[in-house]
């Protein structure tokens, strides 16, 4: 499984949805997501993966790390990912 296919199905179960209803364009928002699903999907994501997401719950536009859409949030745990076993 990709970083990308695990990460949207974590989404997906999120928000109560079928993968396939995930884009890599979607918002959280978008998708039903309200900010505690938004922690909760962070908190899903960093153990899935073991690695740790700088984000601010509370203040996420403080956070380095972007959230605006599935695909961002793809490309920062890939980031993430990548400097863990670099």
């Amino acid at each position: 499984m990709t970083v990308t296919d695990k990460v949207i199905e974590i989404i997906a179960e999120q928000a109560m949805l079928e993968p396939s209803d995930v884009a890599l364009e979607s918002t959280p928002e978008s998708l039903g997501i309200d900010s505690l699903g938004l922690v909760e999907s962070i908190f899903a994501i960093e153990e899935a993966f073991d690695i740790s997401i700088p984000f601010n719950a509370n203040d996420p536009s403080e956070s380095d790390f972007d959230i605006s859409t599935v695909a961002s949030i793809v490309a920062g745990i890939e980031k993430l990912i990548a400097e863990k076993t670099g």
